[in-house]
């Protein structure tokens, strides 16, 4: 009698690998859209260029780089791994895949734990290939070396059109202005007496919370159209230079006035006012510096006048 043979196929150690893309822009920006467009085609690419690799899904976030913002496919792409929907993650770089260091590294913990296989293309590194305490100490360097060029890069750009006067702050609106429809700065008739009010009764010897009090019992909202103006508003605004025309921009490395653009807008206030303001505010503040250093002064200053007997 014949024995049944039964034949057991060889056993395939390159199985099949379902592929997840992520891709990620902070804007929807044309310029954005582009480079997304861009990651997604080298990235489809590279996985047609590996037989064992099988596209199973893309996943697209156009999200802030702001750590509050959701990023819903990103959370998704977690799910489909953890579900092992998804057995290897494709992912341009590590700045596309976390916002920061610490994102970054509890959602590779996630996809290890889940035996995902992550692979960053820009910066060559497979998480199959590396041991994790390494891995940790790339991304954190990678990380921080974006940090510090992207940092850099903003720095200069800022600085550039602050220097050459292109620059979106010299523009900012303020209570006393309103914009035109070419976006530049043009007066608030009614805003603008309010100023001229404050600044005035300020050198007439009104204090800052007597002021707050004409200006309610005059029933003017603040410029947050509040009915009760803060102490801190008043204040800003005696210290506010563009109220002559002038806008200081403030480098951000050196904490330093660099850039100046005068007649920047039509004034407000006139700036012999304006110096005669910061002068009266000197007077009337209670920090002394003397040869012990600087320390509170016991006077504290009224606006009210001393009675004669």
């Amino acid at each position: 009698m014949d024995s049944k043979i039964w034949y057991i196929p060889v056993k395939n150690d390159r199985l099949e690998k379902k592929v997840g893309i992520y891709c990620r822009v902070s804007t929807n920006e044309k310029e954005q859209l582009y480079s997304l467009a861009a990651q997604i085609s080298a990235l489809t690419r590279a996985v047609a260029n590996v037989s064992q690799w099988r596209l199973a899904d893309v996943f697209i976030d156009i999200a802030s780089a702001k750590g509050e913002i959701p990023r819903r496919e990103f959370e998704r792409l977690l799910r489909e791994c953890e579900a092992h929907n998804i057995s290897v993650v494709l992912t341009k770089s590590i700045s596309r895949f976390g916002r920061d260091t610490v994102e970054t590294l509890s959602a590779i913990n996630r996809l290890k734990a889940a035996g995902v296989r992550i692979i960053f293309e820009e910066e060559n590194l497979d998480t199959d290939e590396i041991d994790s305490n390494l891995m940790i100490s790339v991304i954190e360097s990678f990380a921080q070396a974006e940090n510090e060029s992207r940092s850099e890069n903003i720095r200069m750009g800022l600085a550039m059109r602050a220097a050459n006067g292109t620059s979106g702050l010299y523009k900012r609106k303020l209570y006393g202005y309103k914009k035109n429809k070419d976006g530049e700065l043009i007066i608030d008739d009614g805003q603008a007496k309010v100023v001229r009010d404050i600044f005035r009764w300020y050198l007439d010897g009104a204090s800052v919370l007597g002021i707050i009090k004409r200006l309610s019992e005059a029933g003017i909202p603040s410029p947050a159209g509040k009915e009760q103006w803060n102490k801190r508003a008043i204040e800003k605004m005696l210290e506010n230079e563009k109220y002559t025309g002038t806008v200081s921009l403030l480098d951000s490395a050196t904490h330093e006035y660099e850039f100046q653009m005068k007649e920047c807008h039509p004034p407000i206030i006139t700036e012999s006012k304006f110096r005669a303001v910061q002068e009266e505010k000197k007077k009337r503040s209670n920090i002394v510096t003397d040869d012990d250093g600087t320390r509170r002064s016991i006077k504290k200053y009224s606006s009210k006048k001393d009675k004669k007997s």
